[in-house]
């Protein structure tokens, strides 16, 4: 080889192949940090013939499911959600082989689809794990693998209707300033008997068979800390916190069975003084 092309070969490598090593990854993964296909995050499943219970004193109705804890807001065309919580640690020794999600969204309390995104703290044996995801149900979870994750950190989200079937999902980890953002084009979104986003939601979620001990959750600035926050959402009926919709205002307990006689597995706390904020505690598996 002459020296020409030789020094030719050496400024190839000296300047494109660094190039090519640092050359971003796929920010998204259909594969949990652990190698696992991620559950998929569902509807509200609600035992058939179950009623919800209006309580007047707090000026929310009260259901039962076997897989949502926290709040919705019910009305018709939702258009925006926005919420705040902290990730949670989970007790893996105690509820090996279980799972949690922590997430915000549109749809899912009446409907067949959920377009939300999140983050999870699940149990893989007695190891945990956690991840940062979004969804738009029924298909599948996809891993957020730029935004890093870690127990007491803090999260913002929110999902946006833009219009035209296309939605974005934002989440931030506001302890590390790491955010994700996608537009996504989703022409699936339907009710069951009603118009499509016609829901949106703050949610604790139990994705396969068992919850992991989580302790208590915070959801909301007035829990969480993060300035901005606060659980609000949007639809045609007009824009507010939590409480500003009045008697649209659904608060979800999970029980073993989805009845008020069943073993309740979680549980939210009333709303805070600011209409947004609140807790979650876990109560079994």
């Amino acid at each position: 080889m002459s020296r020409k092309w030789f020094g030719v070969l050496l400024m190839f490598a000296a300047f494109v192949l660094p190039a090519l090593a640092q050359a971003p990854s796929d920010v998204t993964s259909n594969l949990t940090p652990d190698g696992r296909v991620p559950r998929q995050h569902r509807p509200r499943k609600v035992v058939p013939g179950m009623v919800p219970e209006y309580d007047a004193a707090r000026h929310v109705t009260v259901s039962y499911n076997t897989i949502w804890t926290g709040y919705a807001v019910t009305g018709t065309d939702f258009t925006y959600v926005h919420g705040s919580w902290t990730v949670a640690a989970v007790d893996c020794t105690k509820t090996p082989n279980t799972d949690s999600s922590e997430w915000v969204g549109i749809d899912g309390w009446s409907s067949n689809t959920v377009e939300q995104t999140g983050t999870d703290a699940d149990c893989n044996g007695k190891t945990p794990f956690y991840y940062v995801w979004y969804e738009f149900y029924p298909l599948n979870t996809i891993v957020i693998k730029t935004v890093s994750i870690a127990v007491g950190d803090k999260f913002s989200a929110s999902v946006t209707y833009d219009g035209n079937e296309e939605y974005t999902v934002e989440i931030t980890n506001e302890t590390t300033n790491q955010s994700f953002s996608k537009e996504v084009k989703f022409n699936g979104a339907q009710g069951s008997g009603a118009p499509p986003r016609n829901s949106a939601e703050w949610i604790m979620e139990m994705d396969g068979n068992k919850l992991s001990d989580f302790g208590v959750d915070d959801f909301g600035e007035f829990y969480t800390g993060v300035t901005g926050g606060i659980d609000t959402a949007t639809a045609s009926s007009g824009s507010g916190v939590i409480n500003d919709f009045g008697s649209a205002v659904q608060e979800s307990i999970s029980t073993q069975n989805g009845k008020k006689t069943g073993t309740v597995t979680s549980t939210p706390s009333a709303l805070a003084s600011d209409g947004s904020s609140f807790t979650v505690k876990w109560e079994s598996e």
